[in-house]
């Protein structure tokens, strides 16, 4: 088993902000190991892929400390090394995808997006906005269908169409960044309509509807949206994701 020497130990100690005896009155602590860990796995997330020297330049750390605790974190399989580069790992990647703003969300909206899946042949999201990001919580699709070509994808930015209902439907301003100028008018066409659409506009090759998921008053916990190919009609697509919008809404009523 590998020991740390005196040296170690105490650089160590000023590493994880408790005092040392040598410290000079006032000087300012350290940041602790956790800060340190979290602030790798935030520089990360942002680039993706990254070095060793990026990422301690990027975080403001010592090379060898960013090393020591890049080396644990690869052990825990929160992050992956391969190459000399360094990227998010499965572990923390499944511990994320357990995270939802409702805590009964995903329960109450398990069967009827399978439902909904299966009757309309598409991919069915769970969304969600988060620090002014789409958040997709699940991916459905119906066992006989192919899975739309971004299922694998969590993260979107805020301008889908799932993103654009709840930010219309918010009934406060949120951090989302700059709006574009034709915003008003069209968050103004969502919330009259409750459906927001996307027409390969953010990607491609896939179209999506999506409502707003309620629960009660107040803005919507989240989104319900339908990702299918340009062939489809969109708005009937957007009809049968309003109803199944509301029976999670009401399963979560009553489980609140």
């Amino acid at each position: 088993m590998h020991r740390w020497n005196t040296a170690t130990e105490d650089s160590q100690a000023r590493w994880d902000g408790v005092p040392h005896e040598a410290s000079a009155p006032g000087a300012p602590r350290r940041r602790g190991v956790l800060a340190g860990a979290f602030a790798l796995l935030t520089a990360l997330r942002q680039t993706e892929d990254a070095g060793l020297t990026a990422l301690a330049s990027a975080c403001g750390l010592p090379k060898t400390t960013a090393y020591r605790l890049l080396d644990q974190l690869s052990n825990l399989g929160a992050v992956e090394h391969r190459h000399g580069r360094y990227r998010i790992g499965p572990q923390l990647f499944q511990l994320g995808h357990g995270w939802q703003p409702c805590p009964e969300l995903r329960p109450a909206a398990r069967r009827p997006t399978r439902q909904l899946a299966s009757v309309t042949g598409t991919t069915v999201g769970l969304a969600v906005l988060h620090q002014g990001q789409t958040m997709i919580l699940d991916w459905t699709t119906a066992l006989d269908s192919a899975p739309a070509k971004v299922s694998d994808q969590r993260v979107w930015p805020w301008y889908t169409a799932a993103g654009k209902v709840l930010v219309a439907m918010a009934g406060r301003p949120l951090p989302v960044g700059p709006l574009p100028g034709t915003w008003s008018s069209e968050a103004a066409v969502i919330r009259e309509q409750g459906v927001a659409f996307d027409r390969q506009e953010v990607l491609e090759g896939v179209c999506c509807a999506a409502v707003p998921v309620y629960v009660r008053s107040g803005p919507p916990v989240a989104a319900l949206c339908v990702l299918t190919g340009p062939d489809h009609r969109l708005d009937r697509l957007a009809e049968a994701t309003r109803r199944t919008a509301a029976t999670i809404g009401a399963a979560l009523g009553h489980r609140r």
